[in-house]
């Protein structure tokens, strides 16, 4: 922008003209950085302004668009084509402060920037590409059909579905299970009325919780019946008794 009256044009409507564009530009711009250009009157003063405080090729301005363009990641759900205008932007800036970037370089910054869920696509594109070097248009242009594809097809919303839906089998079916185990431990707790001590010899009570005194101090003893074999060590304290359950029902 030169901001030169052209010459077909009336004084009255170049400064009518540049007071539209001026009102834009300023209603544009932060009260931060507003207050930095509020003795400018014309369009073409504020922009050097601007340019002077924003793109003037000092050290601290380049190694701020280097830290920008380097941090810059495309989020998950974020749309592809604005993140692809945001590093087109960073990449515009440096080469306004004499910092260009050859093609391929563009291309690998803006592979590295995808997120975790393209890592396919970039070993995809890394390993078919070989020795041949990238192009920035060509990369872009396949993110931006990548994803098209995913839209169309509805790639992620069916992949999250899916593992939620299996997260969700997983809970229900161990809550089966933990229900299953506590109803077979409550009819076996209704049954316990026809168990028959061996101390005693009275129901409704294993051996282990008998009150009686035991009849002999035994150390260990065998029973065998028709559901198996059950080991019994115990000793004369009722108290501290250990049955070993070969999967026979104790008696």
């Amino acid at each position: 922008m030169s901001g030169e009256q052209p010459d077909d044009m009336y004084d009255e409507d170049w400064k009518l003209l540049d007071r539209q564009a001026l009102g834009v530009v300023r209603l544009s711009l932060a009260k931060s950085v507003a207050y930095n250009i509020v003795n400018e009157t014309t369009t073409y003063g504020v922009l050097k302004a601007l340019s002077n405080m924003y793109e003037k090729p000092s050290a601290s301005n380049k190694v701020f668009l280097i830290r920008q363009l380097v941090n810059t990641k495309m989020k998950e759900g974020m749309s592809v084509t604005a993140h692809i205008n945001e590093v087109n932007s960073i990449i515009s800036r440096l080469a306004s402060v004499e910092i260009n970037f050859e093609d391929e370089v563009q291309a690998l910054l803006l592979l590295s920037s995808l997120p975790d869920s393209w890592s396919g696509t970039v070993i995809a594109v890394s390993s078919a590409s070989g020795t041949t070097k990238l192009t920035f248009d060509s990369i872009r242009d396949l993110i931006v059909n990548e994803d098209i594809r995913r839209r169309s097809s509805g790639e992620t919303s069916n992949s999250s579905s899916l593992l939620h839906t299996e997260s969700r089998g997983r809970r229900n079916e161990r809550g089966h299970n933990r229900g299953r185990s506590k109803s077979r431990r409550r009819g076996q707790s209704k049954n316990r009325k026809d168990v028959e001590c061996w101390n005693c010899k009275e129901k409704g009570h294993y051996r282990s919780q008998c009150t009686k005194p035991a009849s002999k101090k035994e150390v260990n003893s065998v029973s065998s019946e028709e559901q198996g074999d059950v080991l019994i060590c115990s000793v004369e304290d009722s108290v501290e008794s250990w049955i070993m359950d070969s999967e026979s029902t104790n008696r």
